[in-house]
């Protein structure tokens, strides 16, 4: 017997609420209650009690947007906007909403979060956040991203995008969509923890690399002061410059292997994709079919005088009497012809799916050889490329130790 394919999509297992321990209990508690509530009462009739459970306990904004600049992980000056979210809580004992957490987040920071949760909740239709930049501009408004018009729809949109969320029945129970409302930046540790490492890798390599650049910095200023030991120290502190400079081709190298790895994970969009469509194929194929067994009973009723089930044609013909016999031969005649057809579509259909599978598992299979061929280079390549800067930092302290030796 031959086993059937498995799934190209795989089922990620989320990340439910779960009591934190934050300095702010206020809206932990809100949080937790509700969602304790919800869980309660369960399914169906209440699902709209569960829909906006959240939403009952606390207030979500997006109040204000400042322009601000900062430093990226290559220490080059970047301007960005950052916008201000404010949680209250409404359950208060004078009937007063309180501020509970306020903290600023960047677009990108949006960004992760919305990735999380399309990773986690593949069966979730996630809401969509604004653009990040203004694709579609309409007459008399600026297409720069810091123009005080579209930095202000934007905010509105990622407000509208947390109230979303917010509201969703399962969305919102998910702890890091809360530690995102609550924490400055536990929430990106955990996420990180669940698979997003590259760019926190990527800094912690260029912290150890500038490490070096200060041990250059000290040596070279220490040598000026020594007599004996000058040389031997300007020495040292030459190769530890040198090791910190190769950082930013390293960095390049690094980002072109997390560029292979990210491709992969875009790929998973257009295997859903592919699914989706033989959803839809044998929704169809079993449309036609109900369809078709839905004639045939019809025209055997017809043939008969004979009425199995119930429907709305019975009851005409028992309160306005029988169709005569050449209306009854005319329509038999009609639901022949729609049979006829209605089999031929079937037959079509279904060679239409099974081409469909035929094609869509070999090239799947193609896609899995591929992959596993292309993340196999990246991999080795990348390993490569680490035991590189191990024998390059190995040689940096080898001479250092020689000109230490030297003093």
């Amino acid at each position: 017997m031959e086993q059937a394919p498995p799934d190209p999509e795989r089922q990620l297992q989320p990340a439910p609420l779960e009591p934190l321990g934050s300095s702010d209990a206020g809206l932990e508690a809100a949080v937790g209650e509700g969602a304790d509530g919800a869980k309660e009462e369960g399914s169906g009739a209440d699902t709209m009690t569960e829909n906006n459970f959240l939403l009952k306990k606390i207030e979500i904004s997006v109040s204000e947007a400042e322009k601000r600049t900062g430093r990226t992980a290559m220490n080059m000056q970047e301007t960005y906007t950052a916008y201000l979210i404010e949680t209250r809580s409404v359950e208060h004992a004078d009937g007063q909403s309180v501020l509970t957490d306020a903290l600023w987040r960047r677009y990108s920071e949006f960004e992760l979060l919305r990735n999380y949760l399309l990773v986690y909740y593949p069966h979730v239709v996630v809401p969509p956040l604004p653009e990040k930049r203004a694709e579609f501009v309409w007459h008399k408004l600026s297409a720069d991203n810091m123009d005080p018009d579209f930095v202000e729809r934007r905010r509105i949109g990622l407000e509208n995008f947390l109230l979303r969320v917010a509201s969703h029945p399962v969305l919102c129970r998910d702890k890091i969509f809360y530690l995102f409302l609550t924490q400055e930046g536990n929430w990106k540790e955990t996420v990180n923890e669940t698979g997003f490492q590259l760019k926190r890798v990527a800094d912690r390599l260029y912290g150890v690399y500038k490490v070096h650049g200060n041990y250059g910095r000290v040596f070279s200023e220490w040598s000026a002061i020594e007599k004996e030991m000058g040389d031997g120290l300007q020495s040292a502190g030459h190769h530890m410059d040198v090791y910190a400079a190769s950082i930013d081709d390293i960095l390049e190298d690094e980002e072109h292997y997390a560029d292979q790895l990210k491709e992969y994970l875009f790929y998973a969009e257009a295997l859903r994709a592919v699914c989706r469509k033989h959803e839809l194929m044998q929704y169809d194929l079993e449309m036609a079919a109900q369809d078709l067994a839905s004639k045939k009973q019809q025209c055997e009723e017809l043939a008969t005088g004979t009425v199995r089930t119930f429907s709305l044609k019975g009851m005409t013909t028992k309160l306005f009497g029988q169709e005569t016999p050449e209306q009854r031969e005319a329509r038999i005649k009609v639901l022949e012809e729609q049979i006829k057809e209605g089999e031929q579509q079937l037959k079509s259909k279904n060679l239409e799916g099974r081409e469909f599978v035929k094609n869509a598992w070999a090239d799947i299979e193609r896609f899995k050889e591929q992959k596993n061929r292309d993340l196999k280079e990246a991999l080795i390549s990348y390993a490569v490329m680490q035991i590189s800067m191990c024998k390059k930092g190995i040689q940096v302290w080898t001479n250092a130790k020689e000109c230490f030796s030297k003093m």
